[in-house]
């Protein structure tokens, strides 16, 4: 797993990279392939890119424009910001396990944090600065 700030910033420059290339909406399958991204490091990139105001989701569909994701990964940012507080170090399949949002709904606020330079990754391991 990938476990710094600096390459989930260079992921969202893939992702943005592909969208702005393209005339059509991508779906995330379409991105991963274009991008040779992992679906979570796609995912956190699109959280990232959310946090920047730079990616729309239309159905399955993803492309450039103002974001309509602050609701959803907004949300769920806080949410993990306030657990990780309360908790302190945590791995993925903690926050899984204990706040039952959905995996890639999880990979995209961190990706929202790690834009707001909000947590520390280490081997894994999730913690606010």
């Amino acid at each position: 797993m990938i476990n710094t700030i600096e390459q989930f910033g260079r992921n969202a420059g893939k992702v943005w990279n592909v969208l702005n290339n393209s005339n059509n909406l991508l779906t995330d399958f379409k991105l991963m392939d274009l991008t040779s991204l992992r679906e979570y490091e796609l995912y956190i990139a699109i959280g990232w890119l959310a946090k920047e105001n730079k990616i729309r989701k239309e159905g399955e569909y993803f492309r450039l424009d103002n974001t309509n994701l602050t609701n959803q990964i907004g949300k769920n940012a806080g949410i993990i910001w306030r657990f990780l507080f309360k908790e302190g170090d945590i791995t993925i399949h903690n926050l899984l396990f204990k706040l039952r949002i959905d995996e890639k709904e999880i990979y995209s606020a961190i990706g929202w944090l790690a834009r707001e330079n909000k947590i520390k990754i280490k081997k894994d391991i999730y913690k606010i600065k």
